[in-house]
């Protein structure tokens, strides 16, 4: 399940992708904006910052901006940054695998297979979907409706 601070980074994302110009948008706008705390939301700003998917700039007419062109940043990025590995359990992740240690046979596995089945598809759409395709309303609409 996508945790309430991968939502509101992905919130912030979106109204970031949507300035002109690299116009630089205020943490508190952002906040009203998108209803989202503001404490929480400079939290997730920072680490947003730390990976390199946003630039501050201080002082009165400071704020945010994208660090990199809209259609580069992936949804999957943001969420990973967020919450971690798309896997819903550790022997399916690619990035952060960890055998299970109640698992008598992980080839065998059908809890395993289906899982990875599970992360495959997540990373597909979430991997697919730039904050430029979703801004547009693009957001894989043909996945969506089947």
């Amino acid at each position: 399940m996508l945790s309430q601070k991968a939502k509101y980074a992905l919130k912030a994302m979106l109204a970031l992708a949507n300035q002109e110009n690299g116009e630089l948008l205020q943490a508190g706008d952002i906040a009203e904006q998108q209803n989202v705390p503001r404490k929480f939301l400079e939290l997730i700003l920072l680490e947003l910052r730390k990976q390199g998917l946003v630039h501050s700039h201080r002082g009165k007419h400071g704020g945010y901006t994208l660090a990199k062109p809209a259609d580069t940043i992936t949804f999957g990025q943001i969420v990973r940054i967020m919450d971690g590995p798309l896997a819903p359990i550790p022997c399916a992740s690619l990035t952060r695998y960890r055998r299970c240690v109640d698992c008598a046979d992980e080839k065998a596995c059908a809890i395993r297979r289906a899982m990875r089945q599970v992360r495959d598809s997540a990373a597909e759409i979430l991997d697919g979907l730039t904050l430029e395709q979703a801004r547009r309303g693009a957001a894989h609409a043909e996945s969506l409706t089947t």
